[in-house]
């Protein structure tokens, strides 16, 4: 394909996420036809999930139509249906309607789900925290718990407003801040009735610091703020197993509760292992260093989807940015292609790393040298930095404005129960054994809730 006319090049793009995003955007400049696949019709910033599930902004604060952002690009076609089966040979994607598109290159970017690693009960019963609706779905349950408590205080005992968070990652530790910010800030105001005493949000991690990826300072500083917030960190202790009523630990103690997070980790989507590509570490697909994958010329993976490879050969973490550079550093290299040029080996520029853990709380280590910001600094810097990053000028003037009203007020405006069909809880009295959410108290020797 060497000397062609990019407008003569068609591309297949599958997920509309930070990867496949960037890599049409940057095809569409130089006027690829590009076929873009997304199960929603709608793009989503990621890391703001928290704060939709928190009721800080409104889920259409950080969603934007994928046909909103590619309107004025005539070369990109939208189509909103789930992939079920890719050909990687004939660079050919079937989707659940029988539809079929083949392009001269493909891009795989379906973005990653939960890895619960097959602890009992996690799946059934915990709130993952990696989609839209999974933010409007965990902010339903805190919702509705909120209401249903507020109306029947006695349901305290039974753990009502205990809030587990599993994983002390970035999504797990912003999480634990939102949610301790509402409950330190906002219910007091909102339930003056309530004794608050008797609720409690906990952070789990086998890890012995919570932020791993972050300095030792950055460690230090997150947990203190999190303690003064009154979050119960329970370290070098994984969950052994998820009821609806209960999270049971590694080391035998349980907590009462109807609210589990799980912020554990991720895995590749199950579309990676019927792909026929090499896969790797958490069934994502190993690619090379340009982003292909060896064995499959014209096929390009990227995001959460691949284990992209550093110069040292160790994948890159799972992160927007990462995703984001990776998306357009594979149009080049398919212009590349196009132009008979060899693709080059895709160099990351690292700009660092950022966690909020809530109100004018918030790590940040920015730039190859780490250069580090605790405090009100760096959480002007994380609500800077993100809002740059989001994909409109809409958006960025929807969540500050989301933003400030969060900072100077102790209302929630999108705190609405707005999801009919999320199942109520059932506090009803049933049998320890069938896991329902009235199962009887655990044994006050062992439970921490």
């Amino acid at each position: 394909m060497a000397g062609k006319d990019p407008a003569s090049v068609s591309v297949v793009v599958v997920g509309g996420g930070f990867a496949g995003v960037a890599c049409t955007k940057e095809l569409a400049k130089h006027g690829v036809q590009v076929t873009l696949v997304d199960k929603n019709n709608y793009h989503q910033f990621q890391p703001m999930l928290y704060q939709v599930a928190t009721a800080q902004v409104a889920p259409t604060d950080i969603a934007r139509p994928l046909r909103a952002v590619f309107a004025k690009r005539d070369t990109v076609t939208f189509k909103m249906d789930e992939i079920t089966s890719v050909d990687p040979v004939g660079k050919t994607v079937t989707c659940a309607d029988g539809t079929t598109f083949t392009g001269d290159y493909l891009v795989l970017a379906m973005g990653s789900q939960p890895n619960f690693f097959h602890t009992p009960g996690a799946e059934e019963h915990s709130f993952p925290l990696y989609t839209l609706e999974h933010a409007e779905r965990l902010r339903s349950r805190f919702l509705e718990l909120v209401e249903d408590t507020a109306n029947h205080p006695e349901l305290l005992d039974k753990g009502s407003l205990n809030i587990v968070i599993i994983g002390c990652g970035a999504t797990g530790v912003e999480t634990a801040g939102a949610v301790a910010d509402v409950m330190n800030e906002v219910m007091p105001k909102r339930a003056p009735h309530l004794d608050l005493g008797k609720t409690g949000v906990y952070l789990i991690d086998p890890a012995k610091v919570v932020l791993a990826p972050f300095s030792k300072r950055a460690h230090t500083y997150a947990s203190k703020v999190l303690v003064e917030k009154q979050v119960k960190l329970k370290l070098e202790l994984s969950a052994t197993e998820v009821r609806a009523d209960r999270v049971i630990l590694s080391d035998g103690s349980e907590i009462l509760t109807h609210c589990v997070v799980w912020a554990g980790g991720i895995q590749a989507p199950p579309l990676a292992a019927s792909s026929g590509l090499p896969q790797g570490r958490g069934g994502r697909i190993d690619v090379q260093p340009d982003l292909t994958v060896k064995g499959f010329p014209g096929v390009y993976v990227l995001g959460d989807t691949a284990n992209t490879p550093d110069a040292d050969g160790k994948p890159f973490p799972q992160l927007g940015s990462v995703a984001l550079q990776a998306g357009s550093w594979a149009a080049e290299n398919i212009l590349a292609e196009v132009a008979g040029k060899s693709p080059t080996d895709f160099k990351y520029h690292d700009k660092g790393i950022m966690a909020m853990i809530g109100r004018n709380a918030a790590v940040a280590e920015m730039g190859k040298k780490r250069h580090e910001l605790h405090g009100a600094v760096a959480f002007a810097a994380w609500l800077g930095v993100h809002a740059w990053l989001m994909s409109g000028v809409r958006e960025r003037i929807d969540a500050f404005i989301a933003w400030g009203w969060d900072y100077f007020s102790s209302t929630r405006a999108p705190a609405i129960l707005d999801r009919p069909d999320i199942p109520k809880i059932d506090w009803g009295d049933e049998d320890d054994q069938s896991g329902s959410a009235a199962a009887q108290p655990a044994d006050p020797a062992k439970a921490t809730g």
